[in-house]
């Protein structure tokens, strides 16, 4: 917005000091003020730590929750046992190391390559940004044969400076950082004990023989539990975990890995008897590239050139065949990808793809060389992951035909559109929702209740097929899969293209009880496995019907769940009237559906996101595999906390 008179001046140009800018935008250091933001406080202290396990010199990194007190939310304290911050005043400055650390962006070790040869936290904003955006903060270094400490409050403002309260015990050296974030700057200070878990754990895998060691103090139970990560045999423990719930094409993990001065890559793979190609997760310095890059693209090329080379060899594929595809190589295989290297170049839309060309060429030699060791070593396990290759060559002829048979029939049709499909009016992809949802009387409710020139009605029927337990042959014949692959227009597996998807909104409208939560994880793990990009690109969705309706005087009142009730009945506790059980969307009608669940004014939709493919992999894998045990297992783990995928 302009000015009234159009003046614009040095008057008007503002100079943010220290951490000041850091609290004025927060969403450009941490992301955002939510969850996610709240957080990657934990996750900027923490890489700190791993940073100096990566370069030698941490072996335990001790994590726990706090309680807040007189009106603080929660805390979080972070001990390592590495070298700990420098203490000795910096250079030209009235400062020390560490408080510079603390307060100044843009200060810390890991440019040069003399403090750290690689290091995930790679612009030196983290500790400093916790720092900004806490309302307390306290810092204890353990180095040079001292105990020095120092804190902060209320964004970093200094409330002592950093100095010698003792000696070091036992000759020990570490820092111990403990903050509580700023209930002025977030929408919630209360961390989820799980998020942090899964990323630990990650953590760990990711270097082998560090312990991170969790506890949740915020409980006034003395007893509570302390959770321990530590994995010796690092990726090949990864590769053992995210096939757990999956059966195994042979029993052994394959694994080798290769340095040079800069860099450094290893690689841990196995094949199962599943159907899926998306089982490749790799990593730079820590880091995950959800988006791949070169590590990745090096690998999938050499993979490729290597397992035809000693199929041919072996006589297993005959001269004249044609050399199997990467993807038909890749059905059914996991593979952590983890490289290390100075300066990591990350591009993409969430700056999760890897872009430094000479980190291919070292992927590449070494799967050529490594992998085609472990195949002639392993000849039994060689043989059946090329006979498995060719049983997917035969099914993608079968897929590439049936998707033939569906484009002639959609030509002949007409349109190529589904017939139940209520199409929008608008052409303009980033205004059209597409609505699935759950039965055909449904459909006829959300159809009369739409906006028709942006909202798009698909019903589909009953539940969809489980594509975890089926390849893309048999998918293309389900008349639901062929509906809602026509429908969003972008194509299906390999083939997927986001920038053809016809709609940036594709909304999962299901029932709210147990059948509907089992559609829509039907619909979830479909568009996970064969249209992940529509999934990254954050156009995926969940609607929320409410479960209950009730009476407030002449009003109707409609509440989500049973929190949404409790939460009401608190807040109204001379309520009298009953409250009535919705027992479908198709018992709404237009009007109630508009306004519970489609008017985007008052409706509540839940964005499906992708921050850790490895974790959105394993849960669909247990979720909806063959292994019951495993499923009942990690039901029966995270009922206190039923949650969508945080994917």
């Amino acid at each position: 917005m302009t000015q009234e008179n159009g003046s614009y001046g040095a008057d008007q140009i503002q100079i943010l000091e220290g951490l000041e800018a850091v609290r004025k935008r927060p969403g450009m250091y941490i992301g955002s003020t939510g969850p996610a933001g709240l957080h990657h406080m934990v996750y900027e202290v923490v890489d700190n730590s791993v940073d100096e396990a990566m370069a030698g010199f941490c072996r335990r990194i001790d994590v726990r929750l706090l309680p807040g007190g007189d009106g603080e939310g929660d805390g979080c304290e972070v001990i390592d046992d590495g070298r700990g911050i420098p203490v000795e005043t910096m250079p030209g400055q009235d400062l020390s190391a560490a408080e510079v650390v603390l307060t100044v962006l843009h200060a810390g070790g890991k440019f040069g390559g003399g403090g750290y040869k690689v290091s995930g936290g790679l612009h030196g904003v983290g500790v400093s940004v916790v720092n900004a955006l806490s309302s307390r903060v306290e810092v204890e270094i353990v180095r040079d044969g001292g105990r020095h400490v120092m804190s902060f409050a209320d964004g970093g403002v200094p409330v002592e400076p950093l100095h010698r309260v003792g000696d070091a015990p036992d000759e020990r050296t570490g820092t111990t950082v403990r903050f509580w974030p700023d209930g002025t700057i977030f929408d919630e200070t209360t961390f989820r004990a799980t998020t942090l878990l899964e990323r630990f754990q990650m953590m760990a895998f990711l270097n082998a023989g560090l312990e991170i060691t969790f506890r949740d103090d915020r409980s006034p139970s003395p007893d509570a539990d302390t959770t321990v990560y530590r994995y010796d045999g690092g990726i090949r423990d990864f590769v053992r975990h995210v096939n757990a719930s999956k059966e195994a094409l042979f029993s052994d993990v394959g694994y080798y890995a290769v340095a040079e001065e800069t860099m450094e890559v290893e690689i841990a793979f196995q094949w199962n008897t599943g159907y899926n190609t998306d089982g490749i997760h790799s990593f730079a310095n820590g880091i995950t590239t959800i988006e791949g890059g070169m590590h990745e693209e090096g690998f999938k090329k050499a993979l490729t050139n290597c397992v035809n080379r000693y199929a041919k060899d072996k006589g297993l594929l005959k001269d004249k065949d044609p050399n199997l595809q990467g993807e038909d190589i890749r059905e059914g295989m996991t593979a952590i990808i983890s490289v290390k290297l100075q300066d990591p170049q990350f591009e993409g839309q969430t700056k999760g793809k890897l872009g430094n060309v000479p980190m291919r060429s070292l992927v590449e030699r070494a799967t050529n060389e490594k992998l085609a060791e472990w195949l002639e070593e392993h000849p039994s396990e060689g043989k059946r992951i090329v006979q498995k290759a060719l049983q997917a060559s035969r099914a993608r002829e079968a897929a590439r035909n049936a998707r033939e048979a569906t484009r002639r029939k959609s030509a002949l049709d007409g349109a190529g559109l589904p017939g139940k499909l209520a199409d929008c009016s608008s052409n303009e992809p980033r205004e059209c929702e597409l609505y699935i949802v759950e039965g055909n009387s449904a459909g006829g409710s959300a159809k009369d209740a739409r906006n028709p020139a942006t909202m798009a009605i698909l019903p589909i029927r009953g539940k969809i097929l489980n594509v975890e337990r089926a390849r893309i042959d048999k998918m293309l014949k389900n008349q639901e899969v062929q509906s809602l692959v026509q429908a969003i227009g972008a194509g299906i597996g390999e083939e997927f293209d986001v920038d053809k998807a016809r709609y940036h909104k594709v909304v999962m409208l299901c029932d709210a009880d147990v059948d509907g939560s089992h559609i829509r994880t039907l619909l979830l793990t479909f568009l996970f496995r064969q249209m992940r990009p529509l999934v990254e690109a954050g156009y995926v969705y969940i609607a929320q019907p409410p479960l209950y309706s009730t009476k407030v005087g002449r009003d109707t009142i409609y509440l989500k769940d049973d929190a949404a009730k409790a939460a009401f009945l608190e807040d109204r506790p001379n309520h009298k009237e009953e409250f009535a059980r919705l027992k479908g969307l198709g018992e709404m009608d237009a009007d109630e559906l508009w306004a519970t669940t489609m008017d985007p004014a008052r409706r509540t939709l839940l964005q499906v996101s992708l921050e850790q493919a490895v974790i959105a992999d394993e849960v669909c894998s247990i979720l909806m595999g063959e292994d019951v045990e495993s499923r009942k297992h990690f039901i029966q783990t995270n009922a206190h906390d039923v949650r969508f995928l945080d994917i």
